[in-house]
């Protein structure tokens, strides 16, 4: 997309801003959203002080809400969503708070969205803890609703997204990995959980659209992840909130780098080499290897395969009614491929 220098893109993605998307797509459940948020609040209520004190961080650096806007506009497709859809989007946006959390903790990281993560004001151990404090309050928020079928979507969904960062820790050869690892990687990593959303949302007032929402949310997903990797090679300290290259220091594979590395040198894979063996890194090999990954064509090549996915979720799309909710998901695809953080 034009946001981020891409090549041809899908048709209308061209002229709008990342941030008016966003804005487009919410607006037709931005009422919900403020409440969803309130329903969050609820549902990590407690009496201990430690535990009110980092949901209260938590809730302070939480981001756009994407997901929980997946699950309302997808429940409304057929402009019959029911309420339950409210509860359920908490859930949802509570297990990625969670997956942040646990995240964090692993990376040892310091910032999230420009805040101090739970485990730099904490320790990695209380993060784990209150990770896994996320997950519980927001599975048992919904088997209080008793819909089974988004029960099973959102642990479907959390298992995923385990197994998927199990297979990343423990990877033994990282720089040998191949698109189709890769692509496994981010379909349980990121794409599954918005899948989960989507499908979640249709069983709130769309449920014969429940295998069609599914399937745009693993594509819109994939489109996400790869754009977010790209970020992370393109975008200052400034935008994203933490040190362009921070994949690259924690010593993690991405896209734009398999295809690069098939196209470098012996010597330009040594330097690559050398980069994942120091620990940590040195700011200038980091340069070095980006340098190296745009001079090779790894970002046009991430770029192209983020525009098919994003074209594919599109096309999704078109069998579904012509309603409010429709167009702001067409929208969402626009958010995924122009955002810059």
């Amino acid at each position: 997309m034009t946001a981020l220098g891409a090549s041809p893109a899908p048709e209308g993605f061209t002229s709008r801003s990342s941030a008016n998307a966003l804005r487009r797509l919410q607006a037709p459940v931005r009422d919900r959203l403020d409440e969803v948020t309130e329903e969050m609040w609820n549902t990590v209520a407690t009496d201990a002080p430690l535990v009110a004190q980092m949901s209260a961080h938590l809730m302070a650096m939480r981001g756009k809400m994407f997901r929980p806007t997946l699950v309302l506009l997808s429940s409304d497709v057929e402009d019959r969503a029911e309420r339950t859809s409210i509860t359920l989007a908490a859930a949802v946006e509570l297990i990625h708070l969670a997956t942040l959390v646990h995240d964090d903790a692993i990376d040892h990281s310091v910032l999230r969205r420009g805040m101090p993560t739970l485990n730099s004001l904490f320790n990695h151990q209380i993060s784990v803890i209150m990770g896994d404090f996320l997950y519980s309050t927001a599975l048992n928020r919904l088997v209080t609703v008793g819909n089974i079928a988004a029960l099973h979507a959102l642990t479907r969904a959390s298992t995923a997204m385990t197994i998927g960062e199990l297979q990343q820790l423990t990877a033994s050869s990282p720089l040998d990995a191949s698109e189709e690892d890769y692509f496994a990687l981010i379909r349980a990593k990121t794409a599954s959980l918005m899948s989960a959303a989507c499908e979640i949302g249709a069983l709130c007032g769309a449920e014969s659209r429940r295998e069609t929402l599914a399937d745009f949310g693993v594509r819109l997903g994939m489109a996400f992840q790869i754009t977010d990797d790209l970020i992370d090679y393109t975008e200052a300290a400034t935008t994203t909130g933490k040190p362009a290259g921070i994949d690259l220091r924690e010593h993690k594979v991405t896209l734009p780098l398999i295809y690069a590395l098939r196209e470098m040198s012996a010597n330009d894979r040594k330097k690559v080499e050398e980069l994942f063996a120091a620990a940590p890194p040195a700011d200038e090999a980091i340069a070095e290897v980006i340098s190296l990954v745009t001079e090779k064509g790894g970002l046009d090549y991430a770029r192209s395969i983020a525009a098919r996915y994003a074209n594919e979720a599109e096309r999704t799309l078109e069998s579904l009614p012509d309603t409010v909710a429709r167009t702001a998901l067409f929208e969402s695809i626009s958010y995924v491929m122009e955002r810059h953080a």
